[in-house]
Parts: structure tokens; C-alpha cells; sequence
């Protein structure tokens, strides 16, 4: 049987928490991607500016990591929102609404790479990640949230529903991408 090749490999990751043990973390688990730490926000701000990567991994408290995910997503940077103690609907709505692909808790940290996989895949491939997410996590996150706790923003989450994309978030993303802008959009 064929080996299946990691859709991660060579991938040039920025990796942003301010725990150096999550870090290695992310460095031992992802060990076939390029990973390029910060542990702060003035650090991972610079190298979003200087570098081009494949993906972002952002921590959201203590790195400030929301105005991060805006200037990963102001270069055409895709990002994925980690937290731990910033779990919560909140900011799970406006990780989506500023652009991020996805939003993984801390506790599934030993799932990153398969989590990743699948979801930098999709969006790759024009798929939408966020619905690959819910399918994946989204008793997680009812669990952790409460049955119901969609019902406070209810014709956010409807539409996102049907969409799986959230306009402004997405629309800032695609106008980063030149290719898109070479078609008119």
C-alpha cells in the first residue's frame, strides 16, 4: 500500500504562543513542516510583514493573537486560532469574522497535525475549513458551550450555517490573493 504523503510537509509555519512548551509542542508534532517560532506579538508581527508562510498558527491570549490573525490575513496568510483560556463563543465568532480558518482549543493540541492536514488541505483546495472544523469538533465545542449556544447570535451562526463563510473575513482574505483580483472579483 502506498504511503500517503504529509500535506504538511515543507510547509513554512509561523508559530505564535507565549508558553515555550506549547511551542515545542507544535515544533515536535508538526516536525516534518518548517516551523518558525514567536513568543510574542512585536516578534510575530515583524515576521508576518518580512516572511511569506503557508499557514499561521496563532495563540489569542497573551500574544495578542486577534490582531495578529488581521495582519496574517492582510497578506494572504492563512491562520488558525489556538487558545486555551480564550475558548469560548466569543471569540470563536470573531476569529471567523477577522478571517481565521480555523480555531482549535489547546486540549486537542495532540490532534494538530491531522487536524491541520485536513483543514489546510481544504482550504487549498477552495473548500470550506470551517465546515471540515464543525464536523470534526463541533460536539466539542456544544459540549463546552453549552447546548444552544449558537441561540445568543443566531442569524450569525445561521448564516454561517449555509455559507460556512463569513463575508468580511473571507473577502479580505480573497482581495490578498492576486489571483483573484486578476479575475475582476
Amino acid at each position: 500500500m502506498a504511503e500517503t504523503k504529509s500535506y504538511l510537509k515543507g510547509k513554512h509555519i509561523l508559530a505564535v504562543d507565549d508558553e515555550a512548551d506549547i511551542i515545542e509542542t507544535i515544533e515536535d508534532i508538526l516536525d516534518e513542516a518548517h516551523i518558525d517560532p514567536a513568543r510574542d506579538y512585536e516578534t510575530a508581527s515583524q515576521k508576518i510583514k518580512k516572511f511569506r508562510y503557508d499557514l499561521a498558527i496563532l495563540d489569542i491570549m497573551g500574544v495578542n493573537g486577534l490582531q495578529l490573525l488581521e495582519e496574517a490575513t492582510n497578506r494572504n496568510i492563512p491562520a488558525v486560532m489556538l487558545t486555551a483560556h480564550a475558548i469560548n463563543p466569543e471569540t470563536l465568532m470573531e476569529s471567523v469574522q477577522k478571517g481565521a480558518i480555523s480555531y482549535l482549543p489547546k486540549e486537542k493540541l495532540a490532534d494538530i497535525d491531522v487536524l491541520l492536514e485536513d483543514l489546510l488541505r481544504a482550504h487549498e483546495r477552495g473548500e470550506a475549513p470551517w465546515k471540515l472544523l464543525f464536523e470534526k469538533l463541533g460536539d466539542y465545542f456544544d459540549e463546552r458551550f453549552g447546548s444552544g449556544w449558537k441561540e445568543k447570535d443566531k442569524e450569525f451562526w445561521s448564516d454561517f450555517s449555509r455559507t460556512y463563510q463569513i463575508s468580511k473575513g473571507i473577502r479580505t482574505r480573497l482581495m490578498q490573493d492576486e489571483r483573484v483580483r486578476n479575475m475582476g472579483v
